[in-house]
């Protein structure tokens, strides 16, 4: 299974890497493959991140949204897209 990390980073300290990372760490543990927008690069524009999640949420079997994905403009898009591709979405409810 291919698991993608959708939930707010823009205004969030550290751009929510800590718990974008105690997530991926949770599945990698159980041998999933995981995609976490976290471990991109730095340094490039707001669309340029949106894109290339998007690219790969496309690939992903499931996603999981963590807590306050509602008010992240960038994690309502990526729940419309796996809405319209008719992939699994589950709430992150911690380990």
């Amino acid at each position: 299974m291919r698991y993608y990390i959708s939930g707010p980073m823009t205004g969030v300290k550290d751009f929510n890497r800590p718990l974008f990372n105690r997530v991926t760490k949770h599945y990698r543990e159980r041998g999933c493959s995981v995609f976490n927008p976290a471990e991109m690069p730095d340094g490039l524009c707001y669309d340029e991140y949106l894109q290339m999640g998007l690219n790969e949420l496309r690939t992903a079997d499931i996603v999981v949204q963590l807590p306050g994905w509602e008010s992240s403009k960038g994690a309502q898009a990526e729940y419309r897209l796996a809405i319209l591709l008719g992939k699994k979405i589950m709430q992150w409810e911690g380990e």
